[in-house]
């Protein structure tokens, strides 16, 4: 993983988290002022749970993910949510140091995912 790109550089503790249904976007307010607004799309194809990351550490590219949107947001301890997602993925736990990263990285990320996508034949539709 490029250091820089690195998801536990930083500790930031979110002070607001609002779904957006009809824009299907996840919005937090991080304490040092700083807000993001996240696709359910991003989430579900950046969800860090096993079943993407993989358990050989392969990530896996997953598509047909353009329509899908957040169900549920559970509470993990006071480091993490739990996203729950209408086609069923629920395992995945993203610590707010995590969704940091993924904010602070977005634009290069979703790039990478959207050149993967290409690269292996796949749609972000269905």
């Amino acid at each position: 993983m490029d250091k820089s790109l690195s998801p536990f550089k930083t500790q930031s503790w979110p002070t607001e988290i609002r779904y957006k249904k009809k824009l299907n976007t996840l919005e937090i307010d991080f304490d040092d002022g700083v807000s993001y607004s996240y696709s359910a799309e991003l989430l579900r194809v950046e969800s860090p749970s096993a079943e993407i990351r993989g358990h050989d550490g392969e990530k896996k590219i997953i598509g047909g993910c353009i329509n899908v949107s957040i169900k549920d947001i559970q509470s993990v301890g006071n480091y993490a949510i739990r996203l729950v997602f209408n086609d069923g993925h629920d395992t995945g736990i993203f610590s707010w140091s995590y969704l940091r990263y993924l904010g602070d990285n977005r634009d290069k990320i979703w790039a990478k995912y959207l050149n993967e996508l290409e690269k292996n034949g796949q749609s972000r539709d269905l």
